[in-house]
């Protein structure tokens, strides 16, 4: 009893104790690792086509992703070319037409252009010009009242309102006064998202000018028409006072009046056909 009161035997007897119980767990989890690591090799070596099948199966998912991919792109790739040419075919078509076509933004900005509106507007280049710059003080006709074509053009974007054609009166920077035919016409998605406006731009300066030369020509004609008719009742009253003059002097005097009457006519028509010459001529030259 006094070897086991000895706190130096006492603890040896402890640590052997432990000693022993650590290895004989350690024995069990040994024992317990190689049963199931025997488990595992057999099952590994029993039945191969379960690794195999999953991997098998991955490599076709693989492959079956990568041929749609690649499809995929070979379609957009089409569609690319398809909206290119689309684009190209428009801008031909725009470059292409006599008339000037603008299209505005729906904060008033000019987006495109093509030849004919940069000629007639008399701009190198307006792509990003406001309205107000644009338009500047072309002055509406076609109305009642004149009013500023700029304001209208806005009005258009922001109401999306029905197409509307009007007449202005316009001066390039250069100082050349046209008088212009436009058409406004919102342009829409499908979802009734206005996408801006567009101007269709005529000039028909030369046209109002063949017009006016037409009305003062029409003006001209009936002048003419009211020369000739008091004419000729000048030279008939002339001619009726001188049968039945019997004085040589009156008779002297009327025939005066009819020759410088006649004249007058004479005059009067040769300055009509004149002018009806250098009308012609300036329109062949135009």
């Amino acid at each position: 009893m006094k070897v086991l009161g000895n706190p130096i035997v006492f603890r040896m007897l402890v640590v052997l104790l432990v000693s022993g119980f650590a290895f004989w767990v350690a024995v069990l989890l040994l024992r317990r690792m190689r049963r199931i690591m025997t488990e595992e090799s057999f099952m590994v070596d029993s039945s191969p086509e379960l690794e195999q099948f999953p991997m098998h199966t991955y490599n076709a998912v693989i492959q079956q992703l990568k041929q749609q991919k690649h499809e995929l792109m070979s379609v957009q790739q089409v569609e690319r070319r398809k909206a290119k040419t689309s684009e190209n075919l428009s801008a031909a078509v725009l470059s292409n037409l006599s008339s000037g076509v603008l299209f505005l933004t729906t904060n008033g900005l000019v987006r495109t252009a093509n030849s004919a509106a940069k000629s007639i507007l008399g701009f190198a280049s307006p792509m990003g010009m406001g309205v107000g710059e644009v338009f500047r003080d072309a002055l509406i006709t076609s109305s009642d009242s004149p009013e500023k074509l700029a304001p209208v053009v806005l009005s258009s974007l922001r109401e999306q309102s029905a197409p509307r054609m009007v007449e202005a009166e316009y001066t390039t920077p250069a100082g050349e006064r046209r008088i212009l035919e436009i058409t406004l016409s919102p342009v829409w998605m499908a979802a009734s998202e206005t996408l801006g406006i567009a101007c269709l731009i005529t000039d028909k300066t030369e046209i109002a000018a063949i017009q006016k030369r037409q009305e003062l020509r029409g003006e001209m004609s009936a002048e003419m028409a009211l020369a000739l008719r008091n004419s000729l009742a000048t030279i008939s009253s002339y001619a009726q006072q001188l049968a039945i003059s019997k004085d040589a002097a009156t008779v002297r005097q009327l025939a005066v009046d009819i020759v410088a009457e006649a004249a007058e006519l004479d005059h009067t028509i040769v300055g009509f056909l004149a002018g009806e010459r250098s009308a012609k001529g300036a329109a062949a030259g135009a």
